[in-house]
């Protein structure tokens, strides 16, 4: 790599001789209002981020993630992965986090996660890029924030693709009589896929089942089975740089004047981003579900109930759906979860409280029956671990 070399004069200090004047003073602006974000306009977000193994490693461990396969290098590549693949749902956070600026950062709340997917490994010294597309735009009355529709998928440095999710954002309208000249830009067509198509690593079983739990097997989960997940984890004022060390620039998850100064349920203390809500849940629901995952295939009909601040307590509640084959040539079958997060509340308390109306979506139940403590509700699909074709399990 070539250099080269150049003399400039010494640093002098300048402020004292330079003229004071308020004539020309910027205030930059980040995010889009409703108006601003089109049906049909794309975002190529800025910086990107290369996730070095310290950082997935910190990620993994702070977020409670039991599957070797995050952890344990030689375990995962005992299953053919190059190294300790980056966590999913870090991969997800850092997605969303990046595109914030382009299209967020003036939201009022992040609604929900659909078609969540993770065609294949990311890795540490992965550079990951992501670019948004809008879907959609709803508008609710006049001076009336709306609902627009995202897709976002997110690329390593080699242009494959990492993770793809469409999701619903609450956007307030502005007051501006021109769009911003960019958010005309053209480019991502967008289908939605019909099938998943996975690209992993070969896989041949070995005996590693010492590593991992014997009651999170394929075999081991029932459709209609309930899981009260034991422990709970109190979040701290850890999320504020967490929410930048993803790169989330949203002023709400770490200014605490700006979410003061704000109105409604998401005012006063900065809230925890949803992202990091849905990685600790997952995360403590590992040891009893996705232990054995071979891969975390994705979720949809995801949602935010309630704001999560620092001092709360988080508990996951999981229920089976479906169970069905998967690829034979891996030994793995495919289970369909409900993950539940509870906040100040265990899920054995709460099912004694609330019991099968946990399950329900709160956006199907009248005003006066939603519970107050649920804060976020998900489906997810894993791949796991046939207990039949992996030795010694």
């Amino acid at each position: 790599m070539s250099s080269f070399e150049f003399e400039i004069p010494s640093q002098q200090e300048r402020a004292p001789q330079t003229p004071i004047s308020l004539d020309d003073v910027r205030y930059p602006r980040y995010g889009r209002f409703l108006e601003e974000l089109n049906p049909g306009a794309v975002f190529s977000h800025p910086r990107g981020l290369t996730v070095h193994g310290a950082l997935a490693q910190e990620f993994a461990t702070t977020f409670m993630q039991a599957n070797p396969l995050f952890l344990n290098e030689p375990y995962a590549q005992a299953h053919g992965f190059e190294s300790t693949p980056l966590p999913p749902l870090m991969v997800l956070n850092l997605a969303l986090s990046l595109g914030v600026q382009n299209d967020s950062e003036q939201a009022i709340a992040h609604l929900g996660y659909y078609s969540v997917e993770f065609p294949r490994p990311a890795y540490p010294g992965d550079t990951l890029r992501s670019e948004t597309s809008i879907l959609g735009r709803r508008a609710r009355g006049a001076g009336q924030p709306g609902v627009v529709r995202m897709y976002t998928r997110a690329s390593n440095q080699r242009e494959q693709v990492v993770v793809q999710y469409e999701r619903a954002v609450l956007i307030p309208p502005g007051d501006m009589a021109e769009l911003d000249p960019e958010s005309r830009s053209i480019g991502m067509e967008v289908e939605a896929p019909s099938v998943l198509r996975l690209q992993l690593p070969a896989m041949q079983p070995g005996p590693l089942s010492s590593l991992t739990g014997r009651n999170t097997y394929f075999d081991d989960f029932k459709p209609g089975a309930v899981i009260a997940h034991p422990n709970g984890r109190t979040v701290t004022d850890e999320h504020l740089p967490w929410a930048y060390r993803l790169g989330n620039t949203h002023p709400l998850h770490y200014d605490r004047v700006y979410s003061a100064g704000r109105s409604g349920p998401l005012s006063g203390e900065p809230v925890v981003f949803g992202g990091l809500v849905f990685a600790w849940l997952e995360g403590l629901a590992s040891r009893d579900t996705s232990e054995n995952a071979l891969w975390d295939l994705g979720y949809t009909e995801g949602y935010h109930r309630q704001p999560v601040l620092s001092g709360d307590t988080l508990y996951p509640l999981t229920r089976v759906l479906h169970k069905e084959d998967g690829p034979s040539d891996v030994g793995a079958g495919i289970v369909t979860f409900q993950l539940i997060g509870l906040k100040n509340i265990s899920g054995r308390d709460a099912l004694e409280r609330y019991g099968t109306g946990l399950f329900q979506k709160e956006s199907d139940k009248a005003k006066e029956e939603r519970i107050p403590e649920k804060a976020f509700e998900v489906e997810r699909r894993l791949l796991l671990k046939k207990r039949s074709a992996w030795p010694d399990a």
